[in-house]
């Protein structure tokens, strides 16, 4: 019972400092801006009337600003950056690119190859959960010639 409850301390409550812990709270966060993102299309474009990229873009930057708040309360304490103004801008430029990955895959996956627009979102979904969690790894590493600083 006792290895249980490590297990659990480690996967929810210590700091995130292996990549394991980090790639699972990751996967938990985006699991969280996932149903804001699809979510909000689905409101945007079924209820709304929106096209479907419009209600994908914003419905993807209202996720962004959400796993921002996640990542940096539970899984990327550490920052490179002494201002929170710095580390919100690399992390939406990360997620900027992301976004245009997103779009491209669901405008080439639906007005291309005329899948549905949720199926397409899935796989974008896929394929751009490992550039958006590869790019913020790299993004909250500790650097060797300057400590890194608390961001909460």
């Amino acid at each position: 019972m006792q290895f249980i409850r490590s297990g659990f301390a480690v996967l929810f409550h210590h700091d995130a400092h292996n990549i394991w812990v980090q790639l699972f709270r990751y996967g938990i966060v985006a699991g969280f801006g996932l149903v804001v993102d699809v979510g909000g299309l689905v409101v945007l474009k079924e209820v709304v009337g929106w096209n479907y990229l419009a209600a994908a873009t914003l419905s993807f930057v209202v996720a962004l600003v959400v796993n921002y708040i996640l990542s940096t309360w539970w899984i990327f304490k550490q920052t490179r950056f002494a201002s929170r103004w710095h580390d919100f801008g690399l992390y939406g430029l990360i997620g900027l690119v992301g976004l245009g990955l997103n779009d491209l895959l669901l405008w080439l996956f639906t007005g291309g190859l005329g899948w549905h627009y949720l199926l397409s979102k899935g796989v974008a979904t896929v394929l751009v959960f490992g550039w958006n969690f590869m790019g913020r790894k790299f993004m909250y590493r500790p650097t060797t010639d300057a400590p890194a600083t608390d961001a909460t």
